[in-house]
């Protein structure tokens, strides 16, 4: 199925084809010919599966245009909110339709003025609700889109979004689109969709399948070496570390600054412009690492995440799914990456059942594991690069005092310094010890969990360490190539 099958309005059409699109992907499929129908829907799909293009470009197509508010997009938090609203005004500014956005924490005259010039408003619901209760804003928009609805409702929206409703005309065509679907979403559809239509994905599909889903088992005092040690095998492009609190997080981008990594924090207690001036460094590439907690981390929208590390297992299935969903976005491969203590086996096996996925164990690489896939990547690098003319200078300078092997030598031995891995020569558990571990846990799954009995021995260390599904990716070095450079922020209201 390509995007012209559905019909869209030539300059919407042109937008997509402008944004490189073809082929629509399979909740933009199933959604988009439901909204051009005119109906109600509740869909079920996870962040990075185009449920902006799949509400946004149908309801673009049937807009006016007339100068009106004819779009409502309400979302959890403002950084959705600026991404959305930029995704949006790249679709519609070839038909003349404009975006606002408007959330807390910025002045409420330009917030205002922008509404006024707008098709499409962009809001997070506490805003929204300031700015019609106190009647600075009146809108009558034909669609209203609840985006993110599940993580509304966590962040305590529920009073605010009924509220809002109460604004808004009953002649409307309403979307709600959400992760997961517990009882307390499916009550506010009833609420206020109106013979909706469902466009939902199987359990088994609840985690994207582009996403290889791997779990590491450690002690507990091994977590900050076992994490410094996968992102040294890993070489993450880009990675997000979740963590449960915010004192961890801070903890954690002091410990991994000191071992040379650019990296930050995010976390509830950071200014609005400080969030933003991040997260836009993590965009444009001044950040490799950012470490953040569930809360912090919602509405974070980056394309090129390879790896999402989970320091401690989520406390809940659905948190689960929202972390891994920050990889494998936009038909991209990613790896989620979730380090367990022995007594957290059960806890794993319950995730696999609630999420209807498979996780599969592996072995912390050794050090020396690391050092060779380092070495192997510094031999390519040589064998790649160009000479040149101030090197062989540099050489025929050198060959005054130094014959021309031993100058290879410490040239070598230069650059070699960049191979050196830091760090115990093994960290967590065997494979073996794993599967008698999860052999106990599922045995005494009425007791009292997966226990710390290791049996004495450390599994198949010895000899040789069995390796299952080993991704043999070459990893490069920290030094030199990190900068540390910051971006400065900049607004994404459009209008």
């Amino acid at each position: 199925m390509k995007f012209t099958d559905f019909n869209l309005k030539e300059t919407i059409q042109t937008a997509i084809a402008e944004a490189g699109f073809t082929e629509p992907s399979p909740v933009q499929k199933d959604a988009i010919p439901l909204v051009l129908e005119g109906h109600d829907m509740i869909a079920q799909a996870q962040t990075g599966t185009g449920k902006t293009a799949a509400f946004g470009l149908p309801i673009m197509s049937m807009m006016k245009g007339d100068g009106s508010v004819e779009g409502l997009v309400i979302v959890p938090t403002r950084e959705l909110a600026m991404q959305v609203s930029d995704e949006l005004y790249r679709f519609g500014q070839m038909s003349g339709l404009k975006t606002a956005t408007v959330y807390g924490g910025t002045a409420y005259g330009k917030q205002i003025d922008r509404i006024k010039q707008a098709s499409i408003v962009v809001a997070t619901p506490g805003r929204l609700q300031d700015l019609l209760e106190s009647g600075k804003i009146k809108m009558n928009p034909q669609f209203v889109v609840l985006d993110e609805a599940d993580e509304m409702l966590d962040m305590g929206f529920l009073d605010e979004i009924k509220n809002i409703f109460t604004f808004l005309p009953q002649e409307r065509q309403t979307l709600m689109f959400s992760a997961t679907m517990p009882n307390s979403i499916r009550k506010l559809a009833e609420q206020i969709l109106k013979n909706p239509k469902t466009v939902s994905i199987t359990k088994s599909e609840s985690t994207n399948t582009s996403i290889t889903q791997l779990y590491y088992v450690v002690q507990e005092k091994e977590r900050d070496d076992a994490l410094v040690r996968l992102i040294d095998y890993k070489n993450p492009n880009k990675c997000i570390i979740f963590c449960r609190m915010k004192k961890e997080v801070d903890r954690l981008v002091a410990h991994l600054t000191a071992q040379g990594f650019k990296v930050s924090g995010l976390h509830g207690d950071m200014e609005q412009k400080q969030r933003e001036v991040t997260i836009r460094a993590f965009k444009q590439g001044g950040i490799d690492i950012f470490v953040a907690t569930d809360v912090a981390a919602r509405g974070l929208d980056v394309n090129d995440v390879t790896h999402v590390f989970n320091y401690h297992i989520p406390f809940d299935s659905e948190s689960y799914v929202h972390r891994i969903g920050r990889t494998g976005r936009g038909g991209k491969t990613g790896e989620a990456i979730t380090l367990v203590s022995p007594n957290e086996l059960r806890t794993i096996k319950r995730i696999e059942k609630d999420v209807g996925t498979k996780m599969t164990t592996q072995v912390i690489p050794t050090r020396m594991e690391v050092q060779n896939n380092r070495a192997d990547a510094l031999i390519a690098k040589i064998s790649e690069t160009k000479v040149t003319e101030s090197a062989i200078n540099l050489v025929k300078t050198l060959q005054h005092d130094l014959d021309i092997v031993t100058i290879a030598h410490l040239l070598a031995s230069l650059v070699q310094e960049e191979t050196f891995v830091k760090g115990k020569d093994h960290i967590g558990l065997g494979l073996e010890e794993v599967e008698l571990l999860i052999e106990k846990a599922l045995q005494n799954r009425g007791g009292g969990g997966g226990g710390r009995n290791r049996g004495g021995s450390r599994g198949n260390r010895s000899g040789g360490r069995s390796r299952h599904g080993r991704n043999g990716r070459s990893s490069g070095s920290r030094s030199g190539g990190r900068r540390d450079s910051r971006n400065g922020g900049q607004g994404s209201n459009r209008g």
